[in-house]
């Protein structure tokens, strides 16, 4: 019996083993493998997601993070700014995408108005998004007028990527969506920025459209991995808005999107075909009835 016993408790074990190098093989992306491919100067790929079925196409092409961004008020909501968006809307754009993913960080915009107006109300935001969405981290705007609030969401042990450069949701501050920190006491403020944001314990900094001189200065000192949009190549991965990459909104044409499909003409056409095909009654056809 104590053989038996001990047969057993090996073979599960093997099997144990197994599984977990089975799983690990197949993990998802976590921030201590974000700094695995910073260090191996491997390149990190990130795209907005707001739903289900776009979050799964994207997750399963392999991209390593997707961003729950609150530029869902502008692509998904129509608003002109960020500012709009909710905390609970965001909370049910990330849900609808968390529930799609089985391989990318899911990291969400903290939304215009949540963390602001002092450290707790961050937190209590932070929390809430967590908790109901299931995300992986949270993201929020500002240097050190944002400091307090970045700490006391870490300390209560939830990931955050700070975000520097252009912030949207200061736009009627700045009123213009403009290059950021091109004169030298705006750069050097933001340089300075980025150091603080890892020191308090960011496990990243997105910087967006900045000149491509000023994110190699940040890249060189900083140690977390760097997310650049129209911030050049001296970055260690790159963010584009997943409408405007596939050529959704044509009315969005900054210097530093690439668009990789003309979806908004493709949709167009196979949209007034549908719609021919009926009036005409070639839809559906005999093979389409049941």
């Amino acid at each position: 019996m104590t053989l038996c016993h001990n047969t057993g408790k090996y073979i599960y074990t093997i099997f144990v083993e197994n599984v977990i190098m089975t799983n690990q093989n197949q993990s998802r992306v976590t921030i201590k493998v974000l700094n695995q491919m910073k260090n191996k100067s491997e390149k990190i790929s990130m795209l907005t997601a707001y739903d289900f079925s776009f979050a799964k196409i994207i997750d399963e092409a392999g991209i390593d993070i997707i961003l729950v961004g609150d530029s869902a008020s502008n692509v998904m909501a129509g608003h002109e700014t960020t500012l709009p968006i909710t905390l609970d809307q965001m909370i049910y754009h990330a849900s609808s995408v968390v529930r799609a993913v089985k391989r990318a960080l899911v990291i969400v915009d903290l939304p215009f108005g949540t963390y602001q107006a002092d450290s707790k109300e961050a937190l209590k935001s932070a929390i809430k998004i967590m908790k109901e969405s299931g995300a992986h981290a949270v993201k929020l705007e500002g240097g050190y007028q944002a400091k307090e609030s970045i700490e006391r969401i870490i300390q209560a042990g939830i990931p955050v990527m700070g975000h520097l450069g252009l912030t949207p949701q200061s736009i009627y501050k700045f009123g213009t969506y403009e290059v950021r920190a091109k004169d030298k006491d705006e750069a050097s403020t933001l340089l300075n920025d980025a150091v603080m944001l890892e020191e308090i314990g960011c496990f990243s900094v997105l910087l967006e459209k900045i000149p491509n001189l000023l994110s190699k200065k940040v890249f060189s000192k900083l140690n977390v991995p760097i997310i650049g949009i129209g911030a050049g190549n001296h970055v260690d991965g790159q963010v584009l808005v997943l409408q405007d990459m596939l050529g959704m909104n044509k009315d969005f044409s900054p210097r530093f999107l690439r668009r990789y499909l003309d979806l908004d003409t493709l949709i167009s056409k196979a949209v007034k075909k549908y719609s021919t095909d009926i009036k005409s009654g070639d839809f559906p056809n005999k093979e389409e009835q049941y």
